[in-house]
C-alpha cells in the first residue's frame, strides 16, 4: 500500500502506450503495464475467495490469480496485507450516461388532437418517431469524467448506457469508467437493444396511451417479420433494418411496476422474446406471478425515504399501499434471490448515487445474502450480456468481465476487508488496469502494530499520548501530568509523514502544532508551541493496542414486517380466498329463468358452479351453509361498461382509428374499485376504450376476482369485441383548436366506410394467399365483418344510430350494441329489426347537447318493442349501485321487478354472448351470485356476501374486520415512521392520486 502514489503515476504513463491509434509524443514510456497484489483476500468471483492470494496483471488484463503465483522481477508489487479485493462492479442501467442530454421540457403525454404529423426526422426511418432502433449510443458516447469518478468511488468499473428516450431506443454500450479516450472505453458497442412503454420525446401525438405504445410495439415486431422476408423487396425502411439486427442482442425492456413486468412477458411469449427487465422495485408484491415468466430482472434500490407523519392529517394522504411498500421495499432482493430469480442491482432511481452502499447493506440487513449482492453486481450483469465467460464478443470486443479469472479485463476493487459491512472503505479501483485512489489509507491501517501508548516529549514537558482506532475513525488523546486528558487531532499518511495538533492549556487555548516522520516504534520531528517557538519533539511507543475483540456475532435476524397482501392495498388479503361448497337456505331466489322469483330456496354451489336449485336440499358434510332465511339471492351483477381496472390511459384518441390497442393489454389487477363494487354486487365488468375517436380500441370482459392477477380476471373464451363512437366527443364539439378528422358526422360516418372498404380488401388478400403485411388495426376490423367481433358503441342521437345499422347492413353484419342510445326509444323499431341490443343510462340526460332529448322512460320502450336491454355505469361510482338504477325504469316505466332486474344480470349477459355461463341462476352455470339482505330493487338493499366461481371474493361481516385490520396496520407502519430517521434513496413521494376513467378521459402513458 505504501507503493499507491507510485503506482498512480505509473499507471497514468502507461496509459499513452495503450492507445495504439494515436500518435505518442517523446518521451514516452514503453514499460508493459505488470501488477502483483500479493498477500490479499482475493475473491475470484461471486463465491470463491483465497487468503493470502495473489492477482497478477499486465497490460490491463488478469494473467493469473491465485494462491501460488510466481511474481515476475519486473512487476511492480504491492502488499495487500490484511485488504480484499472483489471484481468491480457493472451497472447495466446507467441511463443517458455519457451520452447528450435530451431536449428538455415535458416528454411524451397526450397531445392536442390533430392530424398525425410526419415524423420530424427526415430519412427512410420508422413513420413514428417514439421507433429509433438505429440509434446507437456508441456513436455517441463521451466519457463523463465527474459521472464517472462517482461510480468509481462506488465500486464500479463498467456501465451499460442507453439513451432513455422512445419505445424501441436503440443499442446501449458497454462502457467502462477507466476515463480518457473513448476508443479505449468502449467495451461493446452494440451490448443490448432497450425498449420501454413510455414514448419520450417524440412530437406525434401517437401512442399517448399505455395501450398504444404496446400497440405500436407489437405492430413493429410484425413488421420487422415482414420486412425481413417480403417488405425490404418493397421499400428501404433504416428503422427496420436497425431492428432487425438488434434482435440478436440482450432485450432490455423498462417497467415502472410489477404488471408492467407481467405486460412485458405477454409480448415476450408472443414474439417469442425473452426480456431482462429493469424493474420498479415492487416486484416482491406479485412474486410467484414474476418468477413465472421466467425473466431475468435489472433490480434498483431507490427504496422510499421515511414519510413525514407527526401530523395525523398529513398521514392521512399516505396509503397504506405506500406505507407498506416503505417498510417491505428493502426486502424486495432479498425475496427475489430466494425466489431463484436472477437479477443485476443498478443505481438508477437514487436521487443520490451515495446513496447506493446503504440502501445495499439495508437489503443485506432484511434478507439478501452477501454472496447474491455480489453475484448481482458482477456475475450476473457480465452473465446478461454475454460477456462473463470467454471469449465474449458481444459487439466484438473479445472482452470478458464480471470475475478476476486470467484473462479478464483487470477491473477489480481493493478494500479495508468486507466491503458489505458498514466500515468497510474501498482503497482503489482499478479500471482496465488504471488505478483510482478512492480513499486514502491512514498509516494505521496499513500498520496497525503503532497503534497504542507512547511517550511524547515536547521540548520540556512530557505527556502520555494514546492512539487508538474506533470504526474507521483514527483518535488520539494526551494526558498531562496531572492527569487531565485533551484531544488530540492526528494526522498519518501512508509514507510515515504525520501531524499532531493539540490545546495543553485548555484555558489559554495555545495550541502546540507538531511535524514529523513515525517509525516502527519511535517518532520524532520538529513543531511550534503555544508562544510560537520552535522545538524539538520525540515519542516513544509504550505499549502497542491489543488486538481487536472479536466483534460478537449475534445471529442475523431481518427487521420484522407485515405481510404482503394481494392485491397490495387497502383490504387486499394475505392469501386469495377459494371456491368452496356452500348450500344459502331459505332465501327468495331470483333465477331469471323460467322458474321466476323462488321463495324460501336453497341453492347449492360447488367446485365454482351451481349444482343445485330446491327446496330443504340435504347438506354434504363438506358443506358451508349460510342462513339466506328473510334474503334475497341473486346472479351477479354485470356492468356491460365500465372503464375501471386500466392503467395509463382509456383512450388512444391521436387518429381516427385505434382498433389495434386492447384493454386486454392494461388490465390493472390493483383497483380499488374491484373490491367496491363487489360490495355492490357486481361480478363481471365490461371494460370499454374511451369515446374519442370513431373507431376505438378492443374491449375486455372481466370478473371481480379480487387478489388475482391481470390474466385471471379475463373472462375465459369469451368472443372479441371493441368500441366504436358517434356523436360530439368523436367529431371533438368540444375542443376549439383540433383539426383531427372528422369534425363532422358526415365524416364520422364516412370513416366508417373507408376503414370497412380497406379491411374488405386486406381479407381478400390474406385469403389470396400473396405475401401481405399483418395489420393489427385491420385485422381487428377484418373480424366484424366475419362476425368474430362485435361491435359496442357509443351513440346517442338517432340519425347516427340509424346511419351505423345502415353502413354495417351494407358491409354484411350487424352492430352487437348501442351503448347510451338515449334517444334508443326514437328508433327501437329499426334497432329490433338489425337485431341490436341497447345498454343505457337509466336517467341521466342534459349533460351535453346531443342528450337533451334523453327521456326516462327510453329502457322501458326499448324493451317493448323487443330490443335486449342494459342499464349500465359508465361511471366507477355507479357500478355500486346499478340495482337502483335497474329499479329507476319500475318507477319511470312500470317495468316488472324481475323484467327490470334482468337490466342488470342476464340482458347485458345476452349482450357479451356469456348468458350461457352467467346472468342467471340454473344449474351448471358459474356460481357468480349476490346474496342481499333485502329485495334487491330496494334502497335499502345491501349485497352482504358476493361470490364468483364459486369464491366468496366480498362479506360484509368480515369487510368490517378488514376495516379494522387496515385501522391497526396503518397505526402500527406510522409508529415505525415516526421512530425511523428520515433517509433513503429516492421515491418518497406518494404515489399520485388514482385516475378515475369516463369515456372521454385522457391520460399519458404516465
Amino acid at each position: 500500500m505504501k507503493l499507491f502514489t507510485r503506482l498512480f503515476l505509473l499507471v497514468c504513463c502507461l496509459d499513452l502506450h495503450a492507445q495504439q491509434t494515436f500518435p505518442v509524443a517523446a518521451p514516452s514510456d514503453q514499460r508493459p503495464g505488470l501488477f502483483a497484489f500479493t498477500n490479499a483476500t482475493i475473491y475470484i468471483d461471486y463465491k470463491t475467495h483465497l487468503d493470502g492470494a495473489t492477482l497478477l496483471v499486465r497490460d490491463g488484463k488478469v494473467e493469473a490469480c491465485g494462491l501460488n503465483v510466481v511474481v515476475p522481477k519486473d512487476a511492480v508489487v504491492s502488499d495487500c496485507s490484511g485488504k480484499t479485493i472483489y471484481p468491480a462492479f457493472i451497472d447495466l442501467y446507467a441511463t443517458g450516461y455519457g451520452l447528450p442530454a435530451l431536449p428538455a421540457g415535458r416528454t411524451g403525454g397526450p397531445q392536442q388532437r390533430a392530424p398525425q404529423p410526419e415524423p420530424g426526422r427526415k430519412g427512410a426511418y420508422a413513420w413514428n418517431e417514439a421507433l429509433k432502433p438505429e440509434f446507437s449510443a456508441a456513436k455517441v458516447f463521451a466519457a463523463d469524467t465527474k459521472t464517472a469518478e462517482e461510480l468509481r468511488k462506488l465500486g464500479f468499473g463498467a456501465v451499460l448506457t442507453h439513451q432513455p428516450d422512445g419505445i424501441s431506443r436503440g443499442t446501449g454500450a458497454l462502457v467502462s469508467l477507466a476515463g480518457g479516450a473513448e476508443q479505449k472505453s468502449v467495451l461493446s458497442t452494440t451490448a443490448s437493444h432497450h425498449l420501454s412503454f413510455r414514448k419520450g420525446t417524440s412530437t406525434q401525438s401517437y401512442p399517448f396511451s399505455l395501450m398504444g405504445c404496446i400497440a405500436l410495439l407489437r405492430q413493429t415486431y410484425l413488421d420487422g417479420q415482414w420486412y425481413k422476408t417480403d417488405g425490404i423487396r418493397e421499400e428501404r425502411n433504416l428503422s427496420l433494418d436497425a431492428w432487425n439486427t438488434v434482435q440478436t442482442l440482450p432485450q432490455i425492456f423498462e417497467a415502472s411496476d410489477k404488471l408492467d413486468i407481467l405486460r412485458i412477458a405477454r409480448i415476450g411469449k408472443e414474439f417469442n422474446v425473452n426480456y431482462l427487465v429493469k424493474t420498479g422495485g415492487d416486484e416482491y408484491q406479485r412474486l410467484d406471478a414474476v418468477k413465472a415468466t421466467g425473466q431475468t430482472l435489472i433490480v434498483p434500490l431507490n427504496f422510499p425515504e421515511n414519510y413525514d407523519v407527526k401530523d395525523p392529517f398529513d398521514a392521512l394522504d399516505i396509503s397504506l399501499k405506500d406505507m407498506k411498500h416503505w417498510e417491505l421495499a428493502p426486502a424486495n432482493p432479498g425475496r427475489l434471490a430466494a425466489a431463484g430469480i436472477p437479477f443485476a442491482l443498478t443505481t438508477d432511481g437514487l436521487k443520490d448515487k451515495k446513496s447506493f452502499w446503504d440502501n445495499l447493506r439495508k437489503a443485506i440487513e432484511y434478507g439478501l445474502s452477501e454472496e447474491a449482492a455480489l453475484k448481482s453486481l458482477t456475475f450476473h450483469p457480465a452473465t446478461f450480456l454475454g460477456m462473463y465467460a470467454l471469449p465474449a464478443m458481444r459487439g466484438g470486443s473479445g472482452i470478458a468481465i464480471g470475475s478476476l479469472e486470467p484473462g479478464k479485463l483487470a477491473n477489480f476493487i481493493i478494500t479495508s476487508g468486507n466491503v458489505f459491512q458498514k466500515d468497510t472503505k474501498i482503497y482503489q479501483n482499478w479500471v482496465q488496469g488504471q488505478m483510482l485512489e478512492v480513499n486514502t489509507p491512514s498509516l494505521f491501517d496499513t500498520s496497525p502494530e503503532r497503534l497504542g501508548t507512547y511517550k511524547l516529549d515536547v521540548g520540556r514537558e512530557t505527556y502520555t499520548l494514546t492512539i487508538s482506532k474506533k470504526a474507521d475513525m483514527t483518535e488520539a488523546q494526551i494526558m498531562k501530568t496531572d492527569s487531565s486528558k485533551v484531544k488530540a487531532t492526528l494526522t498519518a499518511k501512508p509514507n510515515g509523514l504525520v501531524t499532531l495538533t493539540f490545546q495543553p492549556d485548555t484555558i489559554s487555548k495555545g495550541v502546540v502544532a507538531l511535524s514529523g516522520v513515525s517509525g516502527a516504534r519511535e517518532w520524532s520531528g520538529r513543531g511550534t508551541l503555544a508562544d510560537g517557538s520552535w522545538t524539538d519533539w520525540h515519542a516513544e511507543l509504550l505499549k502497542p493496542a491489543g488486538p481487536d475483540k472479536p466483534a460478537k456475532q449475534n445471529p442475523v435476524v431481518s427487521p420484522e414486517t407485515g405481510d404482503v397482501i394481494y392485491p397490495f392495498i387497502a383490504f387486499g388479503r394475505k392469501e386469495t380466498p377459494k371456491a368452496e361448497t356452500v348450500i344459502i337456505q331459505h332465501a327468495t331466489v331470483w333465477t331469471n329463468e323460467k322458474e321466476g322469483i323462488l321463495k324460501d330456496a336453497d341453492v347449492l354451489i360447488s367446485n365454482g358452479q351451481i349444482r343445485k336449485i330446491g327446496h330443504n336440499l340435504p347438506v354434504q358434510d363438506d358443506a358451508v351453509l349460510v342462513d339466506g332465511t328473510g334474503k334475497h339471492l341473486t346472479a351477479g351483477i354485470i356492468d356491460e361498461h365500465s372503464h375501471i381496472a386500466a392503467s395509463r390511459g382509456i383512450n388512444e384518441g391521436a387518429q381516427e382509428s385505434s382498433a389495434e390497442v386492447r384493454i386486454a393489454d392494461v388490465i390493472d389487477s390493483e383497483d380499488n374499485d374491484i373490491y367496491r363494487q363487489l360490495a355492490g354486487g357486481v361480478t363481471s365488468s365490461h371494460i370499454l376504450h374511451g369515446s374519442s375517436n370513431p373507431i376505438g380500441g378492443q374491449t375486455q370482459l372481466i370478473k371481480l376476482r379480487w387478489g388475482l392477477g391481470p390474466e385471471e380476471l379475463k373472462f375465459s373464451n369469451w368472443p372479441g369485441y371493441i368500441k366504436f363512437a358517434l356523436g360530439e366527443n368523436v367529431k371533438q364539439s368540444g375542443s376549439t383548436s383540433s383539426t383531427r378528422y372528422p369534425q363532422t358526422r358526415m365524416g364520422v360516418e364516412q370513416t366508417y366506410v373507408d376503414y370497412f372498404t380497406r379491411a374488405q380488401e386486406y381479407g381478400k388478400l390474406k385469403k389470396s394467399g400473396k405475401p401481405y403485411r399483418k395489420d393489427l388495426e385491420l385485422e381487428a376490423l377484418s373480424e366484424i365483418l366475419e362476425s368474430k367481433r362485435y361491435i359496442t358503441c357509443h351513440s346517442y342521437v338517432q340519425s347516427e344510430i340509424t346511419m351505423l345499422m345502415r353502413v354495417a347492413e351494407r358491409f354484411g353484419f350487424r352492430v352487437n350494441t348501442f351503448t347510451h342510445i338515449l334517444e334508443g326509444y326514437k328508433v327501437a323499431d329499426k334497432m329490433a329489426k338489425h337485431g341490436v341490443g341497447a345498454s343505457t343510462f337509466s336517467d341521466w340526460w342534459g349533460y351535453k347537447y346531443e342528450v337533451y332529448e334523453a327521456i326516462p322512460y327510453n329502457a322501458k320502450m326499448m324493451t317493448d318493442r323487443g330490443v335486449t336491454v342494459a342499464i349500465n355505469s359508465d361511471d366507477a361510482e355507479m357500478a355500486r349501485r346499478l340495482n337502483q338504477e335497474a329499479a329507476k325504469s319500475t318507477l319511470y316505466g312500470g317495468m316488472k321487478e324481475e323484467d327490470a332486474w334482468k337490466m342488470v344480470t342476464i340482458n347485458p349477459a345476452r349482450l357479451l354472448r356469456v348468458d350461457d355461463r352467467v346472468g342467471s341462476i340454473k344449474v351448471g352455470k358459474d356460481a357468480d351470485l349476490v346474496l342481499w339482505n333485502d329485495d334487491p330493487l330496494s334502497v335499502y338493499a345491501r349485497a352482504e356476501k358476493t361470490w364468483v366461481d364459486g369464491v366468496r371474493y366480498f362479506d360484509r361481516e368480515e369487510d368490517v374486520k378488514m376495516q379494522e385490520w387496515v385501522q391497526k396496520e396503518r397505526a402500527r407502519i406510522i409508529q415505525k415512521l415516526q421512530a425511523t430517521p428520515k433517509g433513503g434513496g429516492g421515491r418518497d413521494n406518494p404515489s399520485r392520486p388514482k385516475k378515475y376513467y369516463e369515456c372521454d378521459s385522457e391520460e399519458d402513458e404516465g
